[in-house]
């Protein structure tokens, strides 16, 4: 049980591996083999969630302040080392961060075909192979992990995740996170860059309501604008509420089923870092499509 947010890890997370089936585009793989085959297992790796509740203050208080600093700075030792890992091969990480049905998926789907260079993707859900599969049909290497009653990912699973997928140096890798504006948040994966993907349907106070999330992110993507002629939805409003939260986040509006603002979303994942590797931060703010 997760001290942080509640979250259980009876089981484990569960890593599935899924290939691209052989293309005629296909990227190449350095060490000269491809992995063909799909295998699942609960993976009984260290997790930073620990469970000590014992003492006279064990019901709450300073005891599960300290239990959520232990937490997270374990955590944030392992995302630590993720980070210069990632930055010593050339992996461009983002983590891809939402509510459940912000069409995150949809985006990834149509990000990976169109991205122009070489990508893997680590799903993260607590069931099912859905969303990897779709990722997998996309043409491109994804492992699914099922984080059971956790709400999140986590700087071990991440490693797991990409130690799985082994991508060649200089490789995109894209996290889509668990489906939650609490907890990912909290946790500091190793990435790159921080992306938050927020939908017209959800409202346009999101940002108010979870200022966490959407203040440690780099980027918002608010999605699904081909519905703004049929929603209650203040783009404005919702910019200026993002930019009390953080005054140098990049804002686009995009349509990732009608293709609106994906030209400067993929852009910004071109300029997420620089050759040498370090991150460059951008300053695109996409206007809302025309006739909105």
């Amino acid at each position: 049980m997760c001290g942080t947010c509640g979250c259980g890890e009876d089981d484990g997370p569960r890593f599935t591996r899924l290939d691209r089936p052989p293309q005629p585009h296909a990227h190449e793989h350095p060490r000269g083999h491809r992995h063909e085959h799909v295998h699942e297992q609960g993976h009984p790796h260290p997790h930073p969630h620990e469970r000590d509740l014992g003492g006279a203050d064990g019901a709450g208080g300073p005891h599960l302040v300290r239990l959520e600093q232990q937490v997270l700075g374990r955590n944030d030792a392992l995302a630590a080392r993720n980070r210069a890992d990632f930055a010593a091969r050339g992996l461009v990480v983002v983590n891809l961060m939402s509510s459940p049905g912000s069409g995150k998926t949809t985006l990834l789907e149509r990000t990976v075909r169109e991205v122009g260079r070489p990508v893997v993707v680590v799903e993260g859900d607590q069931e099912t192979v859905v969303d990897a599969e779709r990722i997998r049909a996309a043409g491109v290497p994804v492992v699914q992990v099922n984080t059971g009653s956790g709400c999140h990912l986590d700087a071990a699973m991440l490693q797991r995740g990409v130690a799985e997928l082994d991508p060649p140096d200089g490789t995109l890798v894209v996290v889509e996170n668990v489906g939650n504006l609490v907890c990912p948040a909290l946790f500091d994966l190793g990435e790159t860059r921080r992306v938050v993907v927020m939908s017209v349907p959800e409202g346009d106070d999101k940002p108010g309501k979870y200022p966490h999330m959407f203040r440690t992110a780099d980027l918002v993507l608010v999605n699904k604008v081909d519905l703004l002629p049929y929603v209650t939805f203040d783009l404005p409003a919702c910019v200026a509420q993002l930019r009390r939260l953080r005054p140098d986040v990049t804002v686009l509006a995009v349509s990732a089923t009608r293709g609106d603002g994906m030209a400067d979303w993929l852009a910004w994942l071109g300029r997420a870092a620089d050759p040498t590797g370090n991150v460059t931060r951008t300053s695109i703010d996409s206007p809302a499509p025309t006739g909105v």
